[in-house]
């Protein structure tokens, strides 16, 4: 009996097999991580970083769409994946050189002045030097987008731990509510409306005129809008793992925590063979856990928590507590890591293939911003969080914050404040929330020290960029400072940084420490860029095919 023919995605002259449900990047995987992409300005070599959908670093061209994301695309048989912003490829782009020839950087701020007669040319360098890649292809024939709206009582973003509970104690009280992922394999829940693979773009501060006041404009997949229309939201959508600064950090092997679990399941062999972590809590033992003998040393940015020092003991992994992450070598991949003691000054290198940044969480603020709720910086967290007021309330009438995103700390927190916040969804008095951990307010953040001390020395020679998605330096931070720019949208505006497809989630929150630094002003004073829609950036075809006002809805069930 023959065999039914294997599905397959073309990927330049190869075909790739594909297995039903898993991401684009699984059929790219070859053992170790992809270079997929080149960066926009120096074309430094790009490779998937977060493993979650959240940065720049594994975007393709599929079927002549561009800025696909690698990590969270499900492809289909016969599909055309291409890569961009190199030749002839990524792993080996003739561009490359201007990495070599421009140390320093590119000068696009004051340079291509003289001779004014070639000013032709440099605003067509300019231009090919601020793209993501061609615009989409256009074919003929293609349909209107789908689109849909739905009414619902509660809307849950994120379903997660803290989601998972709240929809739970709303399926409970038998209140219609839809729980909206951007993961394409969110688990459906009896009683709810799930919205798999669906990014809320959209949340504007709620309409108190209208039955149902709050209006989500989501897209799911790449081409559906969804219209929501709710009388409450909670807003469980977690945080994520942040990037760190050193000299090379935008290199291949260089990942986040959440990249690095998602790059070693059990079914695939890690990418890494001798990692470094570098984090000293709970995040660090949890890398320990999954990938323990494929780590060869663990440097924490401050103290080790004594979890983490039982973990390492056991598996015989040397700690470098108290110590800076200053450079990472190699060019094209990660081969190794120069550090320096916060004691005495003391630097040396260690050998490795990865580096696997599990220092600090950060939450997703952004849609807390869109909605008009009232914010707060949280020290220890050294990020902006909803201001709660009683149970999970934010200041915005029928906007409810759970989880980590709203700076709930641990399991039971998370669920704890989910369930609270559904209550309160429902008009009922929530439970006491005043015991369960939550990101202190006051407590110093141990990474802002870090920072002074790092940019207190001599900082290793190369590029330390610090906005991956538009290539943005660090010294182009602190010269927009010397040249009396202040703030964060000032200083955004000028130097492009957080202006890339992540929208500042690997830069800003660091980029706000650094200025505070230099300004010598509290983060809340440095401020925050302001948070335009969509929070993620979207085809507009998916919300041109939206049911305007006139047309029925569909309520959940």
């Amino acid at each position: 009996m023959a065999s039914p023919p294997r599905s397959t995605v073309r990927f330049g002259s190869r075909r790739l097999p594909i297995s039903p449900g898993r991401s684009l990047l699984e059929a790219l995987w070859n053992g170790r991580l992809p270079i997929l992409q080149r960066s926009i300005r120096y074309h430094r070599p790009r490779a998937p970083f977060c493993g979650v959908g959240q940065c720049t670093q594994c975007l393709v061209r599929v079927n002549g769409v561009p800025n696909v994301r690698a990590c969270r695309y499900v492809p289909g048989d016969g599909d055309v994946v291409e890569t961009e912003n190199a030749w002839p490829s990524p792993n080996h782009d003739v561009l490359g050189a201007l990495d070599l020839l421009l140390p320093g950087g590119i000068d696009t701020l004051r340079g291509f002045r003289r001779p004014a007669f070639l000013t032709p040319l440099y605003h067509q360098v300019v231009r090919r030097l601020s793209g993501y890649g061609r615009i989409a292809d256009r074919p003929g024939g293609i349909e209107p987008p789908a689109a849909r709206r739905i009414e619902t009582e509660v809307a849950v973003l994120g379903t997660g731990i803290a989601g998972a509970a709240a929809l739970s104690t709303l399926a409970e009280h038998g209140i219609a509510s839809v729980g909206i992922d951007t993961s394409p394999i969110a688990a459906v829940r009896p009683g709810v409306a799930m919205l798999s693979g669906t990014t809320v773009a959209f949340l504007p501060p709620p309409r108190p005129e209208v039955d149902r006041p709050w209006r989500l404009i989501a897209v799911e997949g790449r081409r559906r809008g969804v219209d929501v229309r709710a009388r409450s939201v909670i807003i469980a959508t977690g945080g994520y793992d942040a990037g760190l600064w050193f000299a090379g950090s935008d290199r291949p092997g260089v990942v986040t925590a959440e990249g690095a679990l998602a790059f070693t399941e059990p079914n695939r062999a890690p990418f890494f063979r001798r990692a470094v972590v570098f984090g000293g809590g709970e995040r660090a033992a949890e890398i320990l856990d999954r990938c323990g003998p494929q780590v060869d040393a663990v440097v924490a940015p401050g103290s080790v928590s004594p979890e983490l020092t039982e973990k390492a003991s056991a598996l015989e992994v040397p700690l470098y507590p108290r110590t800076l992450l200053m450079a990472a070598i190699g060019r094209r991949r990660v081969r190794g890591v120069r550090l320096r003691s916060r004691a005495d000054g003391a630097e040396f290198s260690l050998e490795t293939d990865a580096v696997i940044l599990a220092h600090r969480r950060l939450p997703h603020p952004q849609l807390y911003f869109q909605a008009g709720a009232e914010m707060e910086w949280r020290n220890a967290g050294g990020a902006y969080y909803p201001k709660l007021g009683r149970g999970t309330a934010t200041s915005q009438p029928g906007l409810f914050g759970a989880g980590e995103g709203a700076g709930f700390v641990g399991t039971a927190a998370a669920e704890a404040s989910g369930t609270a916040a559904a209550m309160q969804a429902l008009g009922e008095e929530p439970p006491s929330l005043a015991n369960l951990g939550r990101v202190d307010a006051i407590e110093p953040n141990e990474i802002e020290g870090y920072y002074r001390q790092l940019f207190a020395g001599r900082r290793p020679k190369g590029k330390w960029i610090v906005c991956p998605c538009e290539d943005v330096m660090l010294t182009e931070i602190e010269e927009a400072h010397e040249r009396g720019y202040r703030g964060i949208e000032v200083i955004k505006r000028y130097t492009g940084v957080g202006s890339g497809l992540c929208q500042g989630r690997y830069c800003l929150p660091d980029t706000l420490l650094l200025l505070a630094r230099l300004e010598q002003r509290r983060p809340t004073e440095v401020g925050y860029i302001t948070q335009r829609p969509p929070v993620t950036p979207l085809p507009l075809s998916a919300f041109a095919g939206l049911p305007d006002e006139s047309e029925p809805t569909g309520a959940a069930r």
